[in-house]
C-alpha cells in the first residue's frame, strides 16, 4: 500500500478519536491535527508516521496538545 492510500485510510480514525476526545466538530478537528507538529509530521514523507497506527498517531497528538500552555490551547478551541 503507497503512502498515500496508508494516509487515507488512517486519517479518519485520527480525526474521529480527535473529535471524541476534544468534543469538537470535523472541520475543527482536521485544524487542529494539521497544524499540530504531530500533523505536519504525519504529512512528512520522511518522518514515516503515516504507517503507524490511527491510536499511535492520536496518542501522540493528545500528548503534543496536554503539553501546550493554556494560552496555546486557546488558538486550537476558538
Amino acid at each position: 500500500m503507497g503512502k498515500l492510500s496508508l494516509r487515507a485510510a488512517t486519517l479518519p480514525a485520527i480525526i474521529n478519536l480527535i473529535m471524541e476526545k476534544y468534543g469538537i466538530n470535523e472541520n475543527h478537528a482536521f485544524k487542529m491535527f494539521y497544524e499540530s507538529h504531530i500533523g505536519s509530521c504525519f504529512s512528512d514523507d520522511e518522518s514515516g508516521l503515516y504507517g503507524q497506527s490511527a491510536l499511535y498517531v492520536f496518542s501522540l497528538f493528545d500528548e503534543e496538545m496536554s503539553k501546550k500552555s493554556f494560552d496555546e490551547r486557546e488558538i486550537f478551541f476558538d
